[in-house]
């Protein structure tokens, strides 16, 4: 719109009017251009802050003295009081321009500027005086003097101006390049003023006065545009204006001495007048090239200055944020011992601030006196040891005072400080070590734990196996059966102990894999509380679990270990005669498992480091109630693989507490398969049920028939023994107490008679096997009343499948004494064994035509590893689907399980699975293999998170 004011201006000025016309359509326009950008600068100050609105607000005002000026000359007709008007304005322009928010010139910059307008604008004045008003040396009019003072301060302006623009930042470059050209208009107008002025021609009307209108209005525009308001310019100033700056003012001193040189020819030698231009000629160029030079010798020093000094604040900035980030403790002292600075990490041990500990005696604040109160010695301090004798010294175990009276174990370093005149000061480096400490007061006590857990056992086991060893008991086979048993409830402690310590590393190293399926609550309950339960009887507790429909996302075996290790500190914590409780509580998404004691109870400042290694409520439990400390740890940890957490609640001592865990509940839509009824699990095989009372043969019947079973009830025991013989059953399921003929002679005659000694016999008692050990010892099978309807199967369907199977299997183990016990084991469950001890003698039975039915197979084996043999097998089309069991020491990880699977595959751990429980798995196998069962796909397919 501007540009468009202007062109018509231009052709208004150009059309068939009187001159009359021209002056007054002239300076109607500058008039009102004066007072459009009067008002948009005064209008931009309304909207600035700061040195911006000061710049604007500067810019109106000398607009508003240039139009009063002007209309008071026009009015009055004394020219030289506008002019002196106009000049102020331009004045005023200087002012407002040099308070632009552009790179400040420098002092010595600034003079030199305004020495170039002197020198631009007395050239121009001059050029003018020569070039247009002098002839023959006659004046034709006598300017006033503010003609000539107009170039001078238009070339300040105009100065000004260049810099604004080329030293703009790019988001407020288009406002300061429209101020600038601006102000290069009026510059433009005013020298062409002062030409005409000085030749007695001017007249308003001409197209100089468009540079006037043009130069108004470009700064009307500049006030209106967005970023008129600026912010702080950033960045270097435009290379090269000081050197152009300094081109243009001696070229235009150059052209007016070369026409001084042409007006004052007349009587002088053109010799010497060559002679002058060329010196003149060498002066300026001299000048430009010591200018350019100077320019480019400040602006290299100026850059390295820059750089220098940016990689001083950033090394500055570097040693902060790296003392700043650095967890142990930092300060520094003077020769004198005083601390000159502190690290955050310092300040907050010390509880206290930078501010507070700087110019402090270092040793005297922080060095805590001996426990007797009496002050450490400074000669023996190591902050002396580093000022005085400039070593590096160490204190590992020393004591410092916080400013709040309390004490920090810690760890610290001194270290001189040198340059050229020698030791000045030092640097201290410590580490609160209380953790540590306590980690290690943890740790001595779990070594005196483990010590006491380990040699108590192993003492056991040595004496007992001693004692058989050596024929002191050939003639006491209850004292040689006791010293067994003591042997083996001595190891079952040993190996509890060592599975303790591996499962907690392994949990929180991550390595151990949860086999996750739904499971029913209840189950996993029953199966934890089938574990205590013998526990729970000799400590006289009463375990009580609630009955719950829920259903949980997790792995059954790591849930029930759990809930054992939580059901057994309950029993062991609780009194005699009292109840141990289970509930289940949803919520929300989670299931909330409680197990709730009425014993002794967790103080409040134990509810949580109960759940620490090694930690228990009293140091004394480890040796009255045995337990290592580990095994609530390992709970919290299987919890948190879970996604759950595990926690303590006690109202105090002597009021019981509340152990309690969540699990991801599940919606139930089917039963989960590992609790489904096994119907299929034998459809012909026939059951003979034996009790005095017919309520408790249907109830016998109606469980074993749901899985499967042919039932036959009897109720007294001389029937009983004519059916077995008649029926030759599967299994027979006995009640001992029966009057008549008692379920101990029937026992007696079957396992006397060659036609049922091998039928098994599953005893149901209200007593247990300890307390009738010649009766137990025919027995197969043994469950104390009230019976579990699920594990009265399970103990059927078990004593089923220990009757001989005929089956080959190959087990691969180079342990002699535990291969001999896997061995023993499953030739007693009638299979036919072929020992290997490596991979190559495996490879060699293989080879020789045992064309093994399962394979039992250790992984770390001499002269090769499992792994190999695997690769074997899988390379024979007669083995590659054989069912293996892989039982092994050594950790089996996630990426590993696939390429260990043949068949139907089962990983056990040595640690956690008993060499007699390895026959299980063989079963399991064997019946999943030839079909007898519907669930061991989704039983036994998986890998197990023994591993």
């Amino acid at each position: 719109m501007a540009g468009i004011a202007v062109l018509l201006f231009v052709v208004a000025l150009s059309g068939p009017v009187d001159q009359a016309t021209r002056e007054l359509i002239s300076m109607s326009a500058i008039a009102a251009a004066g007072v459009i950008t009067a008002a948009s600068c005064g209008w931009r100050a309304a909207r600035s802050t700061g040195r911006r609105r000061r710049a604007w607000g500067i810019l109106s005002l000398g607009g508003v003295v240039g139009l009063a000026g002007n209309v008071y000359a026009g009015l009055v007709g004394d020219p030289e009081t506008g002019d002196a008007a106009y000049i102020a304005a331009l004045l005023l322009g200087v002012v407002g321009l040099s308070l632009f928010p552009a790179v400040r010139p420098r002092g010595q910059e600034l003079v030199r500027m305004l020495l170039d307008s002197v020198v631009v604008g007395g050239s121009v004045l001059y050029i003018a005086l020569f070039a247009v008003v002098l002839e023959g040396d006659v004046w034709e009019a006598q300017p006033a003097l503010t003609a000539y003072a107009l170039p001078v301060v238009d070339a300040l302006l105009a100065t000004l101006a260049v810099l604004v623009m080329t030293r703009s930042s790019a988001a407020e470059r288009v406002p300061l390049v429209l101020v600038g050209s601006g102000f290069v208009l009026y510059a433009v107008a005013d020298v062409a003023f002062a030409l005409l002025s000085a030749g007695g021609g001017f007249t308003f009307g001409s197209p100089v006065d468009a540079g006037w209108v043009g130069g108004y209005l470009a700064i009307a525009l500049a006030a209106r545009h967005p970023a008129a308001s600026g912010s702080p310019v950033v960045g270097r100033p435009g290379d090269g204006t000081p050197l152009l700056g300094t081109v243009v003012t001696f070229c235009l001193f150059l052209a007016s001495a070369l026409v001084r040189v042409g007006q004052s020819g007349h009587g002088i030698p053109w010799v010497a007048n060559a002679l002058w231009v060329a010196v003149l000629v060498a002066v300026v160029v001299r000048q430009i090239i010591v200018v350019a030079d100077n320019e480019s010798l400040r602006h290299g020093l100026e850059r390295r200055v820059e750089e220098r000094t940016t990689q001083l604040r950033s090394l500055a900035s570097e040693r902060e944020r790296t003392l700043e980030s650095v967890a142990d403790g930092i300060y520094g002292v003077d020769p004198e011992g005083r601390v000159t600075f502190v690290n955050a990490a310092a300040a907050h041990t010390l509880a206290a601030s930078a501010a507070d500990l700087v110019g402090r005696d270092a040793h005297a604040t922080f060095h805590a006196p001996a426990e007797d109160g009496t002050p450490y010695p400074a000669e023996f301090c190591y902050i002396t040891g580093a000022l005085r004798d400039g070593i590096t010294a160490t204190a590992e175990q020393d004591v410092y005072r916080r400013l709040d009276g309390r004490t920090v174990p810690v760890e610290v370093t001194a270290s001189p400080v040198r340059d050229d005149e020698g030791i000045q000061g030092a640097v201290v480096v410590f580490r609160d070590v209380t953790e540590r400490r306590e980690m290690e007061r943890i740790k001595d006590e779990f070594v005196s734990v483990v010590s006491h857990e380990l040699r108590t056992p192993l003492t056991a086991i040595r004496g007992a196996l001693g004692l058989i060893n050596s024929g002191a008991l050939d003639g006491s086979s209850e004292q040689r059966s006791r010293m067994v048993s003591i042997a083996l409830t001595s190891s079952e402690r040993l190996g509890r102990l060592v599975d303790d310590i591996l499962d907690i590393e392994r949990l929180n190293g991550g390595t151990t894999r949860l086999e996750l399926a739904d499971h029913r609550v209840d189950a996993l309950v029953a199966a934890a509380v089938d574990q205590v339960s013998v526990l729970a009887e000799e400590a006289g507790i009463v375990l009580r679990p609630a009955r719950s429909s829920e259903v949980v996302r997790a792995d059954g075996e790591r849930i029930v270990q759990t809930l054992t290790n939580l059901l057994g500190n309950a029993v062991k914590f609780s009194p005699r005669g009292s109840t141990v409780r289970v509930a289940t509580v949803p919520v929300g998404d989670l299931v909330e498992l409680r197990v709730d004691d009425e014993g002794r109870g967790v103080p409040a400042d134990k509810l949580e480091t109960v759940f620490r290694r090694f930690e228990q409520v009293d140091a004394s439990d480890t040796r009255e109630r045995g337990g290592t400390g580990l095994g609530l740890a390992i709970a919290r940890s299987i919890v948190e693989r879970h996604g759950g957490r595990l926690w303590a609640v006690s109202e105090g001592e002597g009021r019981g507490s509340s152990f309690r865990l969540t699990l991801r509940r599940v919606t139930p839509h089917t039963t989960p398969a590992a609790e489904r009824p096994q119907e299929s699990t034998s459809a012909t095989m026939r059951v003979v049920v034996v009790d005095d009372d017919p309520h408790v043969v249907d109830v016998l019947r109606t469980v074993l028939e749901q899985r499967g079973y042919v039932v036959v009830g009897v109720t007294d025991g001389g029937t009983a023994i004519e059916v077995v013989e008649a029926e030759h059953p599967a299994a027979v399921v006995l009640d001992l107490a029966m009057p008549g003929t008692s379920g101990a002679e029937v026992l007696t005659r079957l396992r006397r008679s060659a036609a049922t000694a091998d039928v098994p016999v599953v005893v149901v008692s209200g007593a247990r096997p300890a307390d009738a050990r010649e009766t137990a010892a025919l027995a197969d099978g043994w469950l104390v009343k009230p019976v579990d309807p699920a594990r009265l199967a399970a103990t059927a369907r078990d004593v089923i499948r220990r009757q001989p199977h005929h089956d080959r299997v190959l087990v691969v183990e180079d342990d002699d004494d535990l291969r001999t016990v896997v061995v023993t084991t499953l030739e007693r469950g009638g299979f036919v064994v072929t020992q290997a001890r490596s991979v190559a003698e495996a490879r060699d039975a293989l080879a020789h035509g045992a064309e093994p039915d399962l394979v039992v197979l250790d992984l770390v084996l001499p002269g090769g590893s499992g792994h190999e043999l695997v690769a074997d097998l899988r390379r024979d089309g007669r083995l590659r689907r054989v069912p293996l069991v892989v039982y092994s020491g050594a950790d089996v990880g996630s990426e590993e399980l696939e390429d260990l699977r043949l068949g139907r595959t089962v990983f056990l751990a040595k640690g956690r699975t008993a060499p007699d429980a390895v026959l299980g798995s063989v079963l399991d196998l064997l019946d999943a293999v030839a079909g007898r069962t519907d669930d061991a796909d989704e039983l036994r397919e998986l890998p197990s998170s023994r591993t």
